[in-house]
């Protein structure tokens, strides 16, 4: 087939146009404007239009958008005028997974570290919602019907997923403006999409989760993983621990989250392999950007970029980086926040001021707005008892960190760990990739 991704530099979509790049299919795309993952596509012959653009629908079979794209968009309009089909990522999930054994991790954090580790004890192909270091893509390419696919709460585009095998972490309320705040729906959602699959893997301690009446492989975290212990080898994190009756394994990575998220991957990895190649296999994963990624380190500074946008998760990362801060020097612990949206900032405010508790420093960057109307939010009030320092943004040098004070002023950041939390620009920032 001949399609054209609208939205293509997105990390869903590209997962989706590269997935049926591989497999063959004639792929271009478009995107508001370029990005890493534009350029990686570029260089792999996909041709791109920068920005949408009518001239890029000519004879294409199917065109795919993200969902932050409208009927209005100018290749919707034109594709449409041509007679071709247009579909929603959503929609479009539903024929391109349809004949696959898919092994769909969800849940409303550590899906795409589940999902990537996942992807490292079983063989065939992932597409997966962050970059694996693995296999160095958010797309693993092999042919046979497996598929190891990070499910998508946030449009309810997991229920198109054809789950064979459902994973989920937990259920925890996140993107109720798609819902419009409806829980009753939220949590049927997820009802159908665990009941949908022929093998469940779940949480059994998510307090959503403990309910479900389906027949489940159920993970006790608490009784199920034990003697956690944490490590560093040649200062990169690992955690091992017990699981359940098949004894040890150690994973990259830090915290009991890390933990939990192996585990729900070692046993639905288990309906299909043995133990202890799963052991081996887990050596093999690597961590994923943006995911407590360390961008630098010697021995007298490190640097972080983490993908953390909810304060459940930034409060999970920040106990990880006093982990590492404790095993290295006791190195002071800097934050860096992007927030990310004005309705999840607003929506979890007191969970937000709460995250932070026990860093050093805390700067706050402008709202990454995803396409949401500007909302005045006063941080240096709200966060006072951080005493935060707004900045418009970050400057990176080969060691080092430059921040842009609001005034225009710079700041040499000289922290022993600096840790960046946030799902927009800033990792770009970080990397000196703008």
């Amino acid at each position: 087939m001949n399609i054209h991704f609208i939205g293509i530099g997105g990390i869903g979509i590209s997962g989706l146009a590269q997935f049926m790049h591989h497999k063959g299919n004639r792929v271009s795309g478009s995107d508001i404007a370029s990005n890493r993952i534009v350029r990686s596509l570029k260089s792999r012959g996909v041709p791109i239009t920068i920005p949408h653009c009518s001239s890029a629908i000519d004879s294409q079979d199917l065109v795919v958008h993200s969902a932050v794209i409208t009927q209005s968009n100018v290749e919707v309009v034109e594709a449409k005028k041509h007679g071709i089909t247009v579909l929603s990522r959503r929609d479009a999930l539903m024929q391109i997974l349809h004949d696959k054994e898919v092994y769909a991790v969800a849940g409303a954090h550590g899906k795409s570290t589940t999902s990537a580790i996942l992807a490292s004890i079983l063989d065939g192909s992932a597409i997966i919602g962050a970059e694996s270091k693995e296999f160095g893509s958010n797309v693993r390419y092999e042919d046979g019907d497996r598929l190891i696919f990070e499910a998508d709460e946030s449009d309810g585009s997991f229920l198109n997923s054809n789950p064979y095998c459902a994973i989920v972490t937990n259920a925890e309320p996140e993107h109720m403006e798609y819902y419009e705040y409806d829980y009753d729906r939220f949590y049927n959602a997820y009802r159908e999409f665990i009941h949908s699959a022929t093998i469940r893997v779940i949480n059994a301690e998510d307090p959503f989760l403990q309910k479900i009446e389906d027949e489940a492989i159920r993970l006790y975290p608490s009784r199920d993983i034990t003697d956690i212990e944490y490590r560093l080898k040649d200062s990169e994190p690992y955690t091992s621990f017990n699981l359940k009756e098949f004894g040890r394994f150690e994973v990259w990575g830090f915290g009991e989250h890390i933990a939990l998220d192996a585990s729900l991957a070692i046993l639905a990895a288990h309906h299909s392999e043995n133990i202890d190649s799963i052991r081996a296999k887990l050596s093999r994963y690597r961590g994923i950007k943006k995911r407590f990624d360390i961008l630098y380190k010697d021995e007298k500074s490190i640097i972080i970029d983490d993908y953390a946008h909810h304060p459940t998760e930034i409060k999970a990362s920040l106990s990880s980086a006093k982990l590492y801060s404790s095993l290295k020097e006791n190195y002071s612990i800097t934050a860096i926040w992007q927030p990310h949206k004005y309705s999840r900032t607003l929506d979890n405010l007191e969970e937000f001021i709460a995250c932070f508790r026990g860093v050093d420093k805390l700067y706050i960057l402008p709202v990454w707005a995803a396409g949401e109307k500007h909302v005045e939010i006063d941080f240096a009030t709200l966060f006072a008892p951080y005493n935060p320092t707004l900045i418009q943004s970050i400057e990176r040098l080969e060691d080092s960190l430059l921040l842009i004070l609001l005034d225009g002023s710079k700041e040499m950041l000289d922290s022993s760990l600096t840790i960046g939390f946030g799902a927009g620009d800033i990792t770009y920032q970080l990397r000196g990739e703008r």
